[in-house]
């Protein structure tokens, strides 16, 4: 599982590196009009991706059971069916991609300088959508088989074909024509390299309509319909705060809001890289009758989620400020860093839960209270938002945001231990208090370099990384993993050291 998540952890590394050159880039290429008008075009059409069904993480369980029952036929049927499934979705999103169309020219004001790009820039994305959904499949048959590694390889020449792209094409000039086709052509290549590593590593697999069944999509529809619901919670909760800026307020506020949730979003994917090998673990080991391995499996990285949250999200909080306004510019210290602070205290409380609980919960098959949970979550982070945006701005959606979130984990926590058999007050001892009291000296740490040392240059705010980075390795060395019974850190680096010397 190492390995794995490793593997997933290294294409967030990378991904935060070209989202560090191309952010600022594309913001000072377009400016804050032309930028919100891309994010805002890319919030409405995202809701597209809900049109899927759920149908993506539904298949990755099935094909995960059907590989460790090695049964080809059954996994050959759910290939098809899914296949069969996301040719009518993606006809169905260029349908009401149009409606959506009349949705933001009718509701939103686009600057004029922008409008007759946003259009055509609007139905390429949809297009992009659209497209995207048959390239899910490759992905899930990769990931069905534990094949990460190989699987991230193909992610990472996306990411750096996204970056070539995107410098060449904007340089000639600011168009969000060219940032849509940017999105088109990454989708071309992401499917087709990975369906081309599909059929040369997995003997036996075939996408063919022969195989597409009817009692095969009912079972995946059972599930999916679930994860359809988790996806709605998703999308309401994270993905809506640019429209309601956008009618509250205008387009020209949404780059504060998104910079500094960009932020807390790659925080959520690294943490949510582990669960992408959970789900599939869970599933393989219920299907093999494993309990025990399975609570050792929640445990131990929920612990590991809640001490990464903890070191990224602490930095964050105190530094994220300091370097956004370093980053993208002096005006975007202020709102976009409280924006951004206030978002990660959320995330300390949401992010093991979503990273560990949840996907251990589906990959059982019990996905009903997470599902429900995250869409009233969704619902009620969409109701508080527009409540204090009026009063609060930029904050007041930014804690219309944080409020739900929280509620969501208390609640997923507790049906996940009670699932697992595990006592709550167990979770709280093993993931929590140590990781809590361990991250107590790197907070002074860098209230000190804050507040002690007033930095804001670059420098500063790498040696702060730096030191708050070895303080933190040190204290989970020698206390928060200290006699674990899940991790043994400290005989895995002596481990490590002795490899380096052979």
């Amino acid at each position: 599982m190492f390995r794995n998540i490793g593997s997933n952890w290294a294409v967030i590394l990378v991904t935060i590196g070209v989202t560090y050159f191309l952010m600022p880039f594309v913001l000072h290429t377009l400016g804050q009009d032309g930028y919100g008008t891309w994010n805002l075009i890319n919030s409405i059409t995202g809701y597209l991706g809900l049109l899927v069904l759920g149908v993506p993480m539904a298949s990755v369980r099935y094909f995960a059971e059907h590989v460790a029952e090695r049964d080809p036929r059954k996994l050959n049927a759910a290939i098809g069916s899914c296949t069969g499934l996301y040719l009518i979705m993606g006809a169905a999103a260029l349908l009401v991609g149009v409606g959506l169309y009349a949705f933001f020219t009718l509701t939103y004001h686009i600057p004029a300088g922008w409008q007759p790009e946003a259009r055509l820039a609007f139905f390429l994305v949809v297009l992009s959508v659209a497209a995207g959904f048959i390239a899910m499949l490759p992905e899930g048959i990769m990931a069905a088989h534990h094949d990460f590694v190989l699987r991230n390889l193909v992610v990472l020449g996306r990411l750096v074909l996204r970056l070539g792209f995107t410098l060449a094409l904007l340089t000639l000039r600011a168009s969000l024509v060219f940032l849509a086709l940017v999105q088109i052509a990454c989708v071309v290549f992401e499917f087709s390299v990975s369906w081309l590593i599909v059929r040369r590593r997995y003997q036996g697999v075939r996408l063919s309509f022969v195989d597409f069944e009817w009692s095969t999509v009912r079972r995946i529809f059972s599930f999916s319909l679930y994860v359809l619901i988790l996806n709605a919670g998703v999308r309401l909760s994270f993905e809506t705060d640019s429209l309601v800026i956008g009618a509250f307020m205008n387009v020209g506020w949404i780059p504060f809001y998104t910079v500094a949730n960009t932020l807390v979003i790659y925080l959520i994917e690294f943490i949510i890289a582990i669960a992408a090998v959970v789900m599939p673990m869970a599933t393989k080991l219920k299907t093999e009758g494993r309990a025990a391995d399975l609570r050792e499996v929640f445990l131990k990285w929920s612990k590991i989620a809640m001490s990464l949250t903890l070191m990224v999200g602490l930095f964050l909080i105190v530094l994220g400020p300091q370097f956004l306004g370093w980053w993208i510019g002096q005006s975007f210290e202020g709102p976009a860093g409280q924006v951004l602070q206030i978002l990660t205290v959320s995330a300390l409380v949401f992010l093991p839960v979503r990273g560990v609980a949840q996907p251990i919960l589906m990959g059982l098959g019990r996905p009903g209270i997470p599902t429900v949970a995250f869409l009233v979550a969704g619902v009620l982070n969409l109701g508080l938002s527009v409540l204090f945006v009026g009063p609060l701005g930029l904050a007041g959606v930014a804690l219309g945001t944080a409020i739900p979130n929280v509620l969501f984990a208390l609640v997923v926590l507790v049906f996940a231990c009670r699932e697992l058999e595990t006592p709550v007050t167990q979770y709280v001892r093993y993931v929590v208090v140590r990781s809590v009291v361990g991250a107590l000296p790197v907070l002074a740490l860098l209230l000190w370099f804050r507040l002690g040392l007033g930095i804001h240059t670059i420098v500063g705010l790498v040696g702060a990384g730096a030191a708050m980075v070895a303080l933190f390795g040190v204290t989970w060395i020698l206390f928060v993993y200290r006699n674990d019974p899940y991790v043994d850190l400290p005989g895995g680096l002596a481990r490590l050291r002795a490899w380096s010397r052979a």
